[in-house]
């Protein structure tokens, strides 16, 4: 049976990918991924997608093994599909470091999968030190693995860790949250409802995207981490709010935007699987003019128009492409019901 479906969250999914795709105009179409208050949204976004992947990660009624299978089919498969199409043999196997040649979000996200099985099985009251611990270890790691000399006997290590995208295990927290957040439900929506709270994370988000950057590496973590965990509780409390409130009966704008999101966050995986290749990347050529005016206003609201455009031709794929239901389960790990 299919797990039912939460308005807000799809939602709240939605609207991370959305940042996503702009996050990566910003990056590799107009040449400066601080541009647009996307340096702002950086320390949410991802925070974000990973409480939300974590949040609906929950025990299935089937043997572990084959719940394993399950998602190895559902991200892993449909992954190294599209890595090859975007970068056939021999580019391939120069794609696979850490970036996974941008692919990293759904190797990672398996792989917390194991982590929290892992840490559900056998840590049990202690996986929030698990989870602390890992994200701590791979985010210096993240600082320093360049650093290595060529001649380093730690760079054959350094390559295996590369392959494990061991660096975005900085993320697994978050993960982590996710899931003790869906745990502890009841309370946590207790806490977000109070004005107070809601005021006090606010104000708290606020001074850590004033912040400007440091060279010292524990503090960097801390807004890391801390920024991160006010972001998205944010931004979860804000879509809970709208979406427990009903306020699409009020207005039909806001009814049409919640349509949009929710269907945007039902094909998070077909958009990021496709969003690479239709890509304005030629636009690169024209960005020193956009950021000539220097206005953080108007470079949003151009990549903002732009990440909306690539994200409606990719849901125009995505619809093409499940109409094939061959290329539909292996692409996007849909399961179609058997016709008798």
């Amino acid at each position: 049976m299919a797990k039912q479906r939460i308005g807000y969250i799809d939602a709240m999914r939605g609207f991370t990918m959305i940042l996503v795709v702009y996050s990566h105009i910003c990056r590799y179409c107009l040449g400066d991924w601080t541009m647009g208050f996307n340096d702002v949204f950086f320390l949410f976004r991802l925070p974000c997608f990973f409480f939300i992947s974590g949040w609906l990660f929950g025990p299935e009624n089937r043997p572990m093994g084959q719940t394993i299978r399950h998602k190895f089919m559902v991200q892993i498969v449909p992954t190294v599909i599209f890595l090859l199409l975007l970068a056939p043999p021999p580019l391939f196997f120069s794609r696979l470091g850490t970036t996974k040649g941008g692919y990293w979000f759904t190797f990672a996200l398996f792989e917390f999968f194991l982590l929290s099985l892992f840490s559900t099985k056998y840590l049990k009251r202690w996986s929030w030190v698990f989870a602390l611990s890992i994200s701590v270890i791979a985010y210096c790691y993240d600082v320093f693995y360049n650093s290595l000399p060529p001649s380093s006997f730690l760079l054959p290590l350094s390559s295996f860790l590369g392959f494990l995208s061991f660096a975005t295990w900085r993320y697994y927290l978050f993960f982590y949250i996710g899931t003790w957040v869906k745990g502890h439900f009841g309370q946590f929506q207790r806490w977000i409802d109070k004005p107070t709270v809601i005021v006090i994370v606010t104000i708290g988000f606020v001074l850590f995207a004033l912040n400007p950057r440091s060279e010292n590496v524990a503090l960097e973590y801390v807004i890391f981490a801390v920024g991160g965990v006010l972001g998205m509780t944010l931004v979860f409390a804000l879509f809970r709010w709208l979406g427990t409130h009903h306020l699409s009966h009020t207005s039909h704008l806001y009814s049409l935007t919640s349509h949009l999101l929710k269907y945007i966050g039902q094909r998070t995986l077909d958009i990021y699987l496709l969003h690479y290749f239709v890509l304005p990347r030629f636009l690169l050529l024209h960005a020193p003019q956009l950021r000539a005016y220097d206005n953080r206003w108007l470079e949003f609201f151009v990549g903002m128009l732009l990440a909306l455009v690539v994200i409606a031709i990719c849901l125009l794929m995505s619809y093409l492409i499940r109409l094939n239901p061959f290329l539909g389960h292996y692409l996007f790990g849909v399961k179609y019901e058997r016709q008798k």
